[in-house]
């Protein structure tokens, strides 16, 4: 399993082109507090993002069948608390081949088919990171949610799953963008309102400075 990194650590592999290729990094956030109490008993509450190309990718609830696949900054989720980053690999996909391939998987994590239990940011994570490394990501990060129904009871209310009330705002990819940020301003699908960014995001009201961005998921 790779090992806990500084986030100034996260640079490729030396003598790899970092437009080729990328390393792949998961970055872990406490979502209580509580956490730095149980953590060294093998417990917590985590959310976790996969970091590839200078972006990070979760995974969000919203009400609709639509891809609830999120970009962020890297180690800047907003919501939650920054704890470490894990190095799982490095990939040798160019920057638009990884984009297409989080497109093709969005469509298979759909904001209404989040589930806290059984279909979590967690489970995403394992799952990209299962396809991009051949290895799963560390046991501990969704372990409450392995414990089944028992998580119900430990999870605090201001961490319960609450889902938007409109349709998220995608970010529409241009190859033309190539590895530049692609959290600044972008175009958007239609929506009822453009009230306050809290009222789209999964989880806990957005606190940090990070913007979360739905990834439009790839036709089929």
């Amino acid at each position: 399993m790779g090992g806990i990194v500084n986030a100034s650590n996260s640079t490729a592999p030396e003598g790899n082109d970092g437009n080729c290729g990328s390393q792949v990094l998961l970055n872990v956030y406490d979502l209580t507090p509580l956490n730095n109490y149980v953590y060294w008993f093998g417990l917590g509450i985590f959310h976790s993002g996969i970091e590839g190309h200078g972006m990070e990718y979760g995974f969000g609830a919203h009400d609709f069948p639509t891809s609830g696949v999120f970009e962020v900054e890297p180690r800047s989720c907003p919501g939650f608390i920054y704890r470490c980053s894990i190095t799982l690999g490095y990939i040798n996909m160019l920057h638009s081949e990884f984009r297409t391939f989080m497109e093709n998987v969005a469509s298979e994590y759909h904001g209404d088919t989040y589930h806290l239990i059984s279909k979590n940011c967690n489970h995403f994570t394992n799952d990209i990171s299962r396809r991009l490394t051949g290895r799963g990501i560390p046991g501990w990060v969704n372990r409450l949610a392995q414990l089944g129904s028992m998580c119900n009871c430990l999870l605090p209310e201001n961490i319960q799953v609450s889902t938007v009330k409109q349709l998220p705002d995608y970010h529409v990819y241009s190859e033309e963008e190539g590895s530049e940020n692609l959290s600044g301003t972008t175009p958007h699908e239609a929506t009822e309102s453009d009230d306050a960014d809290q009222d789209k995001h999964l989880l806990s009201p957005s606190t940090g400075g990070g913007v979360k961005t739905f990834i439009k998921e790839a036709q089929r």
